[in-house]
């Protein structure tokens, strides 16, 4: 079995004009947010054995301090530039070359490829992922590789504002 956690970066800050969308940081209500669905997931137990962040700043800040929550070192976080500006083939490419021994996967991108991703992948509809949004699946099978809807569940669909 693996399981895939699907998560769309925190809120962003648009206060800073001269940074390019790539360099924009969270805002305050991002870093609460992105602390608190930590909280929740580590709430009930989920300690990925990997995480897979997009090189942008919003992307490794929610990576960071999500994976905080849940025990997970931030040093340990893999950072991919392809996440940043991925479609939905590229994000599945990511997953499918995870190493076989990682048994739990978080990977935290970009609206819109996100949720097209978590709907690709996922045998429930999926909303559009809300900032700080995730999805959790399960698949029945051993390798990445060979993830697919029809070997899905979906496990849980949560957002911050669910515990506002």
């Amino acid at each position: 079995m693996k399981t895939l956690y699907i998560l769309r970066h925190a809120k962003s800050s648009w206060k800073f004009e001269e940074l390019s969308d790539h360099d924009r940081p969270l805002n305050k209500r991002g870093r609460s947010d992105a602390q608190l669905i930590g909280q929740e997931l580590a709430s009930r137990g989920v300690n990925p054995n990997m995480i897979i962040s997009s090189s942008a700043v919003r992307a490794i800040s929610t990576a960071t301090l999500t994976g905080r929550e849940m025990g997970y070192e931030p040093d340990n976080i893999v950072v991919k530039e392809a996440i940043y500006g991925a479609g939905t083939e590229d994000l599945l490419e990511t997953v499918r070359s995870t190493p076989s021994e990682v048994q739990y996967l978080m990977i935290v991108g970009h609206n819109e490829a996100i949720s097209d991703f978590a709907n690709m992948l996922s045998p429930e509809h999926v909303a559009s992922l809300p900032t700080a949004g995730i999805v959790a699946l399960e698949f029945d099978c051993d390798s990445w590789y060979d993830i697919s809807k029809d070997k899905a569940t979906m496990l849980f669909y949560d957002f911050p504002k669910n515990y506002k």
